[in-house]
Formats: C-alpha cells, structure tokens, sequence
C-alpha cells in the first residue's frame, strides 16, 4: 500500500513538472505550492487507513506533520511574506519527518519536498522593474 501511494505521488510530482515546463503559468512558484499542498493532502488520506491500523491515534501526527508543514508555503503566499523561506521550511520538514519515520509512511511524502525544493530552485520569480 505504501509503495503504490509512494509511487502516485511520484507521478503526481512529474506532472507538475511536466506542467510547468510545458505552459509556463505565470505564477509557476503559485502553481508548485497548490499542487505540493494538494498531493500531500492526498496522500495523507491515502494511509489513513493503513496507518490508524497500525499506529492508532498517533495517526494524527503522523500524517499531520507533513500536512501542516505544506499549508505553511501556501500560508505565505497568501500573506505575501517570506515565501521562499516557507518553501524551504516546508521541505526541510517533510525531509525530516519521512526519514524520522524511518522511510516507512514517511517515504511517500518525499517527493512533495522534492517538488517544493524544485519549485525554490528552477522556477526564477520576476524581478521587479528598476524603471520608475
């Protein structure tokens, strides 16, 4: 179940990617922060089962770690402040919480950071105009 949810999620990410190198959205950085919120949220739903059978009420915070580490970008940008540090934050703690769980649930989250580290790196915001 854990390989199967790892790998959509997988998919899902190259998707975006595909996406956003292919139409070129204006807001990309907007685009990659929606998508990483929306497929971790998926994911998380994805193992609930599997993991309220295994770990019980500890789910919660098994899977709300990631959830809540993915809305901070999302957070941000509608704020309008420290974007990139959020993307940053977010994916460090995705990272952290799926080797925590020693790759376990923990490994289907990865591609989310992944994509959130993507989104940081390739995708240049505008610079403002210098012409007054």
């Amino acid at each position: 179940m854990i390989d199967l949810v790892t790998v959509g999620a997988i998919v899902g990410v190259l998707l975006v990617g595909v996406v956003v190198l292919v139409r070129k959205p204006v807001d990309a950085r907007r685009v990659v922060r929606w998508s990483a919120l929306v497929i971790t949220v998926l994911v998380a739903a994805a193992l609930t089962p599997y993991t309220v059978d295994d770990s019980g009420a500890a789910a919660s915070y098994l899977l709300g770690v990631p959830v809540v580490a993915a809305t901070l970008p999302v957070l941000a940008q509608r704020i309008g402040r420290l974007t990139v540090v959020a993307d940053v934050v977010a994916a460090l703690i995705i990272t952290a919480w799926g080797l925590l769980l020693g790759l376990g649930i923990g490994g289907a989250f990865l591609p989310v950071a992944v994509l959130l580290v993507a989104g940081i790196v390739g995708i240049r915001a505008p610079r403002p105009s210098t012409t007054a």
